[in-house]
């Protein structure tokens, strides 16, 4: 039935009061937020809480906490907050609230180094835990005190890896992956197609553990003033109340939050009478790096490449979906921060396991051009192996954290054959094909012989005249010697510096500090952090149209994030494979990788 005029009219009028009301509403909140100023009261308390999944960087936007969309807090931030906190005199002291989180060990030496560098200000740090499991403790003995309510629990129980393996389900299911990789230690497939650990990954995960539990020994050694042989004790007998791990030395205090409070009011001078006044990160984050002499002089582009790599667009994980790194997006980027002359260095942020082959090169590509105009450093964070090791092997130099997961240099080709589960579910198929390897990706018929060295050569290529002889360059070594230390291994970030994969131990703000002194600016003077791309306005975001491959991904997560934990990694091992192209070559990190 067709809209009357009259209808039309209202229509049209109620469209443009209701725009004038919402610009009005968001002019009047931009303005309130201009004109409010944060206030920090001297000799304050900076309470920062060590929780949630903490990606590498989350986008200040003012909208966005207008319309409640803000961002969750990022590890980014978190560094930042120290860093002013350091140089404010209107800090005393700062308490780090620590919770389970989603930091992996690499950000959690980071977050030790940011730690240990506030604490030349002469600035006491507390740290306070209800539960302190292996990863939290070990943050925590950065803290010149840790404290835990009298019920709380100390659970540094010793280190284990988790490898699961899905092929006992999928034959059930009448699936079979077919795969060819290159690199014996290349087994990001091995869940689909094991139901144990190879030879070569049992090997890897031994000397990775090895490597953290021993550094994990050595860090809660100095920090408690214990021998080695004590605290292996210690966590062979864990876990601990508070009490024992009082007993034990473990911690300064079994007491409540408000008891810590009233430490921190000792210990920075205040009066009986007074309250401690304690500044939340939210609104801490209002004082800009800037007010206090931060963030200042020569630009610097800081280029965060988190997630799974794939082609097309990145995503920052708003609305549900999980960060991606998008081939697209980082050239863009990249091009964008090498042809600025106000820029002069790029420090690229990699924290990825890999994904697309042909997106890795795409980005390598674009880095290799950057690295004529100016310096290019890479920091790596909880884990760059793979495709996340491929774009950063041309860098100037390689920063990583010694618990950084990255290596992983190899190639694999994988494919399901359903043929199974189409028989069991009564479905048959039909093909007309005109060429003889027409069919060589449908999921139906596994490869033949002839196919399958096919498939192989694709790896072969891809591996020898791209992927090895890249590293070398990058690296300043042979092909052989790159071949060596290759293979498809993991390596933790101090295996790799042994083998000349890594320059230097640090974290972001080391790579900073390096890509200054690369592109010969004054060591004495600070430099401004730019982010490219400049971030995303909320609304832009909220309303731009995400391509099929993200709104796809989005759902599969809504839906996979709904599942029984266990069943989660099935699931989302399966939408990693269905993000990427039938035949695509992949450069991805051996199994979801946890060590906790």
């Amino acid at each position: 039935m067709a809209m009357s005029k009259t209808a039309k009219t209202l229509l049209i009028v109620g469209a443009v009061v209701l725009t004038c009301v919402l610009v009005a509403i968001i002019g009047i909140a931009l303005l309130a937020e201009a004109l409010r100023k944060p206030q920090v009261p001297d000799n304050s308390v900076l309470v920062l809480k060590i929780s949630g999944s903490l990606p590498d960087y989350a986008p200040d936007d003012v909208m966005a906490k207008i319309f409640g969309g803000s961002p969750n807090q990022s590890f980014s931030g978190i560094l930042t907050q120290l860093r002013k906190a350091k140089v404010d005199t209107r800090v005393g002291a700062v308490l780090f609230d620590i919770e389970i989180s989603g930091i992996g060990w690499g950000k959690a030496d980071e977050l030790r180094d940011a730690i240990a560098d506030f604490k030349t200000s002469g600035k006491p740090v507390y740290a306070y835990m209800e539960y302190g499991g292996n990863k939290e403790y070990y943050v925590a003995t950065a803290a010149d005190k840790i404290f835990l309510p009298p019920t709380g629990e100390l659970g540094i129980i010793g280190l284990q890896a988790q490898a699961q393996f899905y092929k006992g389900s999928l034959d059930k299911l009448g699936v079979e992956f077919q795969s060819v990789h290159v690199g014996k230690y290349k087994g990001a497939n091995d869940p689909l197609v094991r139901k144990d650990l190879s030879p070569e990954q049992r090997e890897v995960l031994n000397a990775m553990l090895d490597d953290y539990y021993g550094r994990m020994i050595s860090t809660i050694a100095d920090a408690r003033k214990k021998s080695a042989a004590d605290v292996v004790a210690i966590i062979d007998n864990a876990p601990y109340n508070a009490l024992e791990a009082k007993q034990q030395n473990l911690i300064d205090g079994a007491i409540y939050k408000d008891e810590v409070y009233k430490e921190l009011k000792n210990r920075l001078g205040y009066k009986d009478t007074e309250d401690l006044r304690l500044l939340t990160a939210a609104n801490y984050k209002e004082v800009t790096p800037e007010s206090l002499g931060l963030n200042v002089g020569e630009r610097i582009a800081v280029i965060f490449a988190s997630g799974l790599i794939t082609s097309g667009k990145s995503s920052d994980g708003s609305f549900g979906g999980s960060q991606t790194i998008g081939s697209d997006t980082i050239v863009r980027a990249v091009k964008e921060a090498a042809d600025d002359v106000s820029v002069k260095a790029i420090v690229l942020r990699v924290d990825s396991g890999g994904g697309s082959a042909l997106a890795s090169d795409l980005m390598w590509h674009t880095l290799e051009y950057a690295k004529t105009k100016k310096p290019v450093v890479t920091s790596m964070g909880d884990v760059a192996a793979s495709g996340g090791y491929y774009i950063a092997c041309n860098s100037s130099k390689i920063v990583a954290e010694p618990s950084t997961v990255t290596g992983s240099i190899g190639v694999i080709l994988a494919r399901p054959v359903i043929k199974g589960l189409y028989d069991w579910l009564g479905i048959t198929n039909e093909y007309i094909t005109r060429g003889k390897n027409a069919g060589l990706f449908r999921d139906s018929e596994p490869w033949n012989e002839e196919q399958l060295k096919k498939v192989q050569s694709q790896a072969d290529f891809f591996y020898w005249d791209n992927f090895v002889p890249k590293v070398a360059a990058g690296r300043g070594k042979s092909v052989e010697e790159i071949h060596n230390v290759a293979q498809g291994r993991v390596w933790t970030g101090f295996q790799a510096k042994e083998r000349g994969l890594v320059d230097e131990f640090g974290g972001l703000d080391k790579a900073v500090e390096i890509a200054r002194d690369l592109a010969h600016l004054p060591a004495d003077k600070d430099v401004k952090r730019v982010v490219f791309p400049a971030p995303q306005p909320f609304l832009s975001s909220f309303f731009s149209s995400d391509d099929e491959a993200t709104v796809k991904a989005r759902e599969q997560k809504a839906l996979i994030d709904a599942l029984p934990k266990d069943a989660q990694k099935v699931f989302r091992s399966a939408a990693l494979f269905d993000r990427f192209k039938p035949g695509e070559t992949l450069t991805m990190l051996a199994y979801q990788l946890e060590i906790k």
